[in-house]
């Protein structure tokens, strides 16, 4: 909105204008508009989440959270709020990578939304049941990828890039199916499959994270830093030609939403560091690891998405471990999953849990970095 308006409409007239069409400088106003709108609009916000009484439910096994009950929760809202209105403003609106990357957003808020929405009406931590759950966010995952299908000439390729290895390009698309109509399912299927798999296990990663006052938007806000840094280089034809990256000039107009998604977790970080005054909720945590799986498909940095966010893959494989060995052996591998919950019951406080966490993430968001030259 914005780019149009002082870029195509107004620069013409007043030269100096001339610099927001350069993607660092949207990027940079998109980061501050989305901290900006979520540090002002917080305490409204959460003046009106305690009026509607949308609070928190929490577990009763882990005992120092009990004084945790009654905190606000859905404060994701906030953030898909400052994320929507940053990138409405700074993007060019022209990218349909951009409104791929918000429909994931919102597609996968709305899924939480639900989800949180049946824990407050029935007054209890379980909210929507698994497999409706998993069955909506697969349908999203689907939708993205036959969108992204549609684009694959000249927009988009379907190859998946490996770190380290710079020559292995496997393409999940059958190209020696497209015969006719009748095949198109088969050929694609392991395509969808492979993007469900990424966007299906990003979001319920971000989710099963965030189990402690700013852990989960924490390594949020410093896996869309990456992000915001790998979705330039990937948009960038002397970059991304010298990493030899996927050239997709295209997608460097996501560097905006990847801006605003690190300026407005910093600014929900603000109300939710510990002690919190207000939970994202699954609204928030399934949609930021929506959007976040989203990008990583778009710039061809599935694989390295492992590493982006290496946090959430430990907790998540922390859970997996756990069920697992429950079922397969009657006994447990940790205290209690997922991991933060086992440091906290080995008597961790949760400040360090966190503050470590975080650590953890910046030196996998470093990491994934690094791999771009070791190839």
């Amino acid at each position: 909105m914005l780019y149009d308006i002082l870029y195509l409409w107004l620069q013409p007239f007043f030269s100096p204008l001339n610099v927001f069409r350069y993607i660092t400088v949207r990027t940079a106003f998109a980061g501050l508009t989305a901290l900006v709108l979520s540090l002002i609009l917080g305490p409204w916000f959460i003046r009106r989440l305690r009026e509607f009484q949308i609070h928190q439910f929490v577990r009763e096994e882990v005992s120092a959270h009990r004084t945790k009950a009654g905190t606000p929760t859905m404060g994701g809202l906030l953030i898909l709020t400052a994320v929507v209105a940053a990138t409405l403003l700074w993007a060019n609106l022209r990218n349909p990578f951009v409104w791929i990357a918000l429909f994931a957003l919102l597609a996968y808020g709305g899924i939480g939304f639900a989800d949180d929405y049946l824990k407050i009406t029935r007054q209890q931590n379980l909210g929507m049941r698994a497999g409706r759950k998993f069955g909506l966010q697969i349908v999203v995952a689907v939708i993205i990828g036959l969108t992204l299908l549609l684009m694959r000439d000249g927009l988009y390729s379907t190859e998946i890039l490996f770190p380290f290895f710079k020559n292995l390009r496997p393409d999940p698309v059958v190209d020696t199916l497209f015969n006719g109509w009748y095949s198109f399912p088969l050929a694609v299927a392991p395509f969808l499959l492979f993007i469900s798999a990424v966007l299906v296990g990003s979001s319920n990663a971000v989710n099963l994270t965030d189990g402690l006052d700013g852990l989960a938007i924490g390594c949020v806000a410093i896996a869309a830093g990456a992000l915001t840094a790998l979705t330039y280089i990937s948009g960038h034809a002397r970059f991304a030609e010298y990493l030899d990256l996927a050239k997709m000039p295209q997608v460097a107009e996501l560097t905006i939403f990847c801006g605003a998604l690190a300026g407005a977790s910093l600014g929900f970080l603000w109300y939710n560091a510990h002690p919190a005054e207000v939970f994202m909720g699954d609204v928030g945590s399934l949609a930021l690891g929506g959007a976040i799986g989203t990008v990583a498909i778009i710039i061809k940095q599935e694989i390295l998405l492992f590493f982006i966010g290496g946090v959430f893959v430990i907790e998540a494989l922390s859970v997996m471990a756990q069920v697992a060995s429950y079922k397969l052996r009657g006994k447990r591998i940790f205290l209690m999953a997922p991991l933060h919950h086992h440091f906290e019951m080995k008597g961790w406080t949760e400040s360090k849990i966190i503050a470590r966490f975080w650590i953890a993430a910046v030196v996998f968001a470093l990491f994934s970095l690094s791999t771009l030259k070791l190839r």
